[in-house]
């Protein structure tokens, strides 16, 4: 008899992993998103290094290669944190450590929410009550009715411009595919976005000999370049400008929506940083606000806006609040609208309590007014101060050509590199402007984006870096990156 317990083995067979690079979907495979690119993960690199005793010669990483307000020293608005405190633990409803603004706040909160908590899921598009707030914060901001049907609330503004984007996607090829115009330089969720749809993005490019602005003979050579390669199907416009922070007129937005409505294209409006606008003379224009007041035919035309947590004054990142408002959709589009935005149950409830403080902030009386209107104040002034000062410092440096900041949270200035610097990135494999970043992180510690990662024209460069470091670190910061400058200029010379 034999023994089925002796000590014969299975023989061992290599496994072949299932996925490969090789089959991985080609178009996520060919996503590239630089603000989180190869750059920040040296950065990362360098501050662990940092941190295990390797000597540097600057002491900590700068991190300033993405709008993250907190993680750059902002600190948080009370009312927006104690509001979501009450909502998250509500046995402090009781205490009397809350200003009672804040605890009518959360009251009015939890009322909307499944069970009275925030765990519980949310209809898909959003707590109603919430989007009651965020209608009637539109209608008091642009003097034109909302109605808090056609507000979604979506996790953070990225999600809901991805949603939008989603709907307007052909299911084809070959030049029956969808195509978007966008802007260059543009953030770069669009242009990954569209890469992973396998969209044919339709490149306008801002004019930055005028301070980045639109116009409108270079939206209609870009359109007519592309008619042959895709289908039109929408314009997305950032206001104000990431990465360029430019602040658009109120005829240049007519410009725009005149445009659109001749080429039938919908309006995607990306206006996150509608509460950072520093230079006199500039203002935010929502472009629902113009269109309305353009009356018939433009009126009448398709457009959604997207708001965020993440920006402004709040900066709340982490909570990935934000929606979006569709303005003119037919009601089968709205539908299917809905029918989509149901496959994801819905948005952090969380990140909806924070909109909620930011469309509906304490008033005049109530008990959190002057310290809520202190500390905002505090931060749109800090970053005026700091968006003169970068201005201002790159356009004093020998080499450098920098746009004024209007708005938003960045600075996009062009460097003006010597062709042995061009020469040494090539030998390298990097764009030039990647070269330089490179080198700037290793000698300063100071992290930016390459211009290449935003698009930008042929034989141009430039870097992103943000206007959010406190304002003294921005100083230093600022003043070893003039000394990094001339010298890598007087190297490569």
């Amino acid at each position: 008899m034999s023994d089925t317990n002796s000590n014969s083995t299975v023989p061992e067979t290599s496994h072949v992993p299932v996925v490969l690079i090789e089959n991985v979907n080609p178009n996520v495979r060919n996503m590239e998103y630089a603000v989180r690119g190869p750059i920040v993960a040296r950065a990362a690199e360098i501050d662990s290094e940092i941190k295990s005793g390797v000597k540097k010669p600057f002491a900590k990483v700068l991190p300033a290669n993405i709008g993250d307000c907190h993680a750059t020293g902002q600190t948080p608005i009370t009312f927006i944190r104690q509001v979501i405190a009450l909502c998250a633990y509500p046995e402090l409803l009781t205490s009397q450590e809350f200003p009672a603004d804040t605890k009518e706040r959360a009251k009015r909160i939890l009322a909307g929410c499944r069970g009275g908590s925030i765990g519980s899921y949310s209809g898909s598009p959003g707590v109603e009550v919430i989007r009651q707030d965020i209608a009637e914060y539109i209608a008091k901001r642009d003097g034109v009715p909302s109605k808090s049907e056609d507000v979604i609330l979506c996790t953070g503004a990225s999600d809901g411009i991805k949603t939008i984007l989603s709907m307007l996607m052909t299911g084809k090829t070959g030049n029956e595919r969808a195509g978007i115009m966008i802007p260059v330089p543009q953030y770069p969720l669009y242009s990954a976005t569209l890469t992973e749809y396998n969209a044919q993005p339709i490149r306008y490019f801002m004019n930055e000999e005028n301070n980045w602005s639109l116009d409108i003979s270079e939206l209609r050579r870009a359109i007519e370049e592309a008619k042959s390669k895709c289908l039109p199907r929408a314009i997305c416009v950032i206001n104000p400008g990431n990465p360029t922070g430019q602040v658009l007129t109120r005829k240049n937005i007519e410009d725009v929506i005149k445009f659109a409505h001749d080429e039938r294209l919908m309006i995607l409006s990306d206006e996150v940083y509608q509460h950072n606008v520093y230079a006199k003379g500039s203002e935010f224009f929502s472009f629902k606000k113009v269109l309305m007041e353009m009356g018939a035919p433009y009126n009448r035309h398709e457009l959604a806006s997207f708001m965020s947590a993440s920006k402004g004054f709040m900066g709340e990142c982490g909570f990935r609040g934000g929606y979006f408002e569709v303005v003119n959709f037919h009601p089968a589009v709205k539908a299917c609208l809905l029918k989509t935005i149901s496959v994801k149950l819905c948005p952090p409830v969380a990140g909806q309590a924070v909109i909620d403080c930011v469309v509906n902030p304490p008033v005049l009386g109530d008990p959190s007014y002057d310290l809520f209107m202190k500390e905002k104040t505090h931060v749109l002034s800090q970053l005026k101060e700091k968006a003169n000062l970068v201005t201002e410092l790159f356009n004093s440096i020998e080499g450098i050509k920098c746009n004024t900041v209007q708005g938003a949270m960045y600075s996009f200035p062009q460097i003006f590199l010597p062709p042995k610097a061009i020469e040494a990135a090539k030998a390298k494999g990097q764009t030039p402007d990647s070269f330089y970043c490179f080198s700037l992180l290793e000698e300063t510690g100071l992290c930016v984006v390459p211009g290449s990662g935003f698009g930008q024209k042929e034989g141009t460069y430039h870097f992103r870096m943000t206007i959010l470091p406190p304002l003294e670190e921005i100083r230093s910061v600022l003043q070893t990156f003039k000394e990094f400058h001339l010298q890598f200029l007087s190297k490569y010379k």
